[in-house]
């Protein structure tokens, strides 16, 4: 085994940080976060208590920016004294050392640089994640549940916060559909490559025969409306309906008709909310949620037009974008990027990173080819 040229490794790690630092712009930072903690240290902050936790939650988010960047160009330059160290030394254990730390520091660049990517208008947003089983029967929604489980999974990794909005479920087992809100900075540029129909083969824990069985989920990725976003919905375009909030089974976990149900009657869009206590939340939650959808239609359909006067009508996503194989072999694949794992256990669990790491930038190689 060839020994590791660290001056020439060290060399590229620089380099790669120096990208970082062009496309993330320090400077702009830095008065960026003076900008926010003079409005965070405002007397009058807390007046608006929604107002408050979004310039808290900014300032939080680029200081943790600015300091990670900072961090690593310090292990750089104490990776490169304890290389130095080994070799004055002799000393094969701090050599061991210094490996393991340049594969550290080579992972946390390649997680910071596929952040630089993310620079889309909504891309530093929250995300809000629908997951809505499709053909497949009771597997499918089976495969919906188990989708759910996996984002909620990746999120408390990365420590992410996360509320259900909504869940329905199916007769049987799983679920007709559930959304959910990720609360994480570039939380909606990260998971919207996620976004797209999902495949699932397996021998079917529902079927006596043992039947192999494929079933699909769709899943879609939408950012979090904010107050300075003004999508107008007429009250004229909406009708809302109210009903019982229940659990599986159709158990009532609700004595109210607290739960609301909201048609925008020009799209057609649906929006269901039964996680809050009453129906004035319910009511104001589900708007969010709709405005959050109208205006990535809105979004959607300019991009649309753009590529329409370009010439330019070919479909961004397949109709099946991942496929998780059980039997007759174990494999994940995404069949856009050609990243794939042999471990399906370990991406139902939470570890999709390589996945959202490789779509990340299979989108932006192909928006650079537009």
């Amino acid at each position: 085994m060839a020994a590791t040229d660290f001056p020439a490794e060290i060399r590229t790690l620089r380099g790669t940080l120096e990208s970082i630092r062009a496309v993330s712009d320090p400077t702009a930072l830095r008065a960026k976060i003076e900008q926010l903690s003079a409005q965070a240290s405002a007397p009058d902050l807390w007046d608006d208590p929604e107002k408050a936790q979004g310039v808290t939650s900014a300032l939080s988010a680029a200081q943790a920016e600015l300091d990670r960047t900072a961090r690593l160009g310090a292990r750089i330059d104490d990776l490169e004294a304890l290389v130095e160290l080994a070799a004055e030394e002799d000393d094969a254990d701090t050599l061991a050392e210094a490996e393991s730390e340049l594969e550290g520091i080579r992972k946390d660049l390649g997680e910071l640089e596929v952040r630089t990517l993310l620079a889309g208008e909504y891309d530093q947003r929250d995300a809000v994640v629908t997951i809505r089983a499709g053909a497949g029967g009771v597997d499918a929604a089976d495969f919906a549940e188990m989708l759910m489980r996996m984002y909620l999974r990746w999120a408390e990794r990365h420590g992410y916060p996360t509320k259900v909005l909504d869940t329905s479920y199916a007769e049987e087992a799983g679920l007709k559909s559930a959304t959910f809100e990720v609360k994480a900075p570039y939380a909606y540029g990260t998971l919207s490559v996620e976004a797209g129909t999902h495949r699932l083969v397996r021998i079917s824990p529902f079927d006596n025969q043992g039947r192999r069985q494929t079933s699909f989920a769709a899943v879609e990725v939408i950012p979090l409306i904010e107050q300075t976003d003004h999508v107008d919905v007429p009250e004229s375009d909406i009708r809302i309906d109210v009903f019982r909030s229940s659990g599986p089974g159709g158990q009532s976990v609700n004595t109210t008709d607290s739960a609301v149900r909201i048609t925008h009657l020009p799209t057609g869009i649906v929006v269901s909310m039964q996680d809050e206590k009453s129906q004035i939340q319910n009511r104001a939650a589900a708007m969010r949620v709709l405005q959050s959808r109208l205006l990535l239609a809105r979004q959607q359909e300019d991009a649309a037009k753009k590529k329409e006067l370009a010439g330019d009508v070919k479909a961004s996503w397949g109709d099946q974008m991942r496929s998780y194989v059980l039997q007759p072999y174990q494999m994940v694949k995404d069949l856009r990027t050609e990243h794939e794992v042999g471990n399906p256990a370990a991406v139902f669990d939470g570890d999709i990173d390589g996945f959202v790491e490789a779509g990340i930038r299979w989108r932006r190689n192909g928006q650079a080819e537009d």
